[in-house]
């Protein structure tokens, strides 16, 4: 079984299903993603029609980020809609849209608004790894984490967690298109929709897959990606 962790997505569905075809998903896989599937992306209908429908299989785990937090106040508290708008919901909202434009709350179905609120859970974690959105203070359990850590917190620097487990996370984009591994933590949010790569790591064997919205793709290994060193590692496959 591998344990695939898939960074910020952000309505790129050209580059999430052309990296679904590399990674070749087997029935025992456990998908992971870390969250931020809506906002400034064109498609962000489609790609929450495809996590449903990966969610059907039992194979996904679906993070919540801070823009489907800022998605579901805006649905809660019309007084917040024009921040979200803001950040990216204006890309959303016309994704929804027959004619590709506009938009408005209404539009979202059920089923959306469902996967959203009750389907995708705040942190998850392995034997080995935890997930969070954003980050984690490294002395509290995650069931204590405050949500300004879980989904808004910077990468920064961050220590290593008293668990001893290697922290896996999205939120803070990598403008250089590559992971940002520092060993005990790794940000895989090589911001898609500005041109750069979606990621998938597979925390096993840290294999890195990448595809981006033109449909190309490249592989990697984690262990080439060096804190002290963040360029793109000497040969991509």
């Amino acid at each position: 079984m591998r344990i695939l962790a898939i960074g910020d997505i952000h309505g790129c569905l050209t580059a999430f299903d052309t990296l679904l075809a590399a990674v070749k998903p087997q029935p025992n896989d456990n998908i992971i993603t870390l969250g931020d599937y809506v906002d400034r992306g064109p498609d962000s209908k489609g790609v929450i029609d495809r996590l449903i429908a990966l969610h059907n299989t039992g194979q996904l785990t679906a993070l919540r980020g801070n823009h489907e937090l800022m998605m579901l106040h805006a649905y809660a508290h019309r007084e917040k809609k024009s921040r979200w708008r803001s950040c990216g919901g204006d890309a959303t909202l016309a994704s929804y849209s027959k004619s590709g434009k506009g938009g408005k709350l209404a539009d979202v179905p059920n089923r959306h608004w469902n996967f959203l609120k009750n389907i995708c859970v705040d942190c998850c974690e392995t034997k080995t790894h935890f997930f969070v959105h954003a980050n984690a203070y490294p002395d509290l359990p995650l069931a204590a984490q405050p949500d300004y850590m879980l989904f808004w917190e910077k990468f920064g620097n961050p220590l290593p967690h008293f668990s001893g487990k290697i922290m896996v996370c999205g939120h803070t984009s990598q403008k250089s298109g590559v992971p940002l591994n520092v060993g005990h933590a790794v940000c895989i949010d090589t911001r898609v929709y500005g041109k750069g790569w979606l990621t998938c790591l597979d925390v096993t064997s840290g294999k890195v897959w990448q595809a981006n919205q033109a449909g190309s793709v490249r592989t990697a290994w984690i262990d080439e990606f060096a804190s002290d060193l963040i360029k793109f590692p000497s040969r991509f496959r």
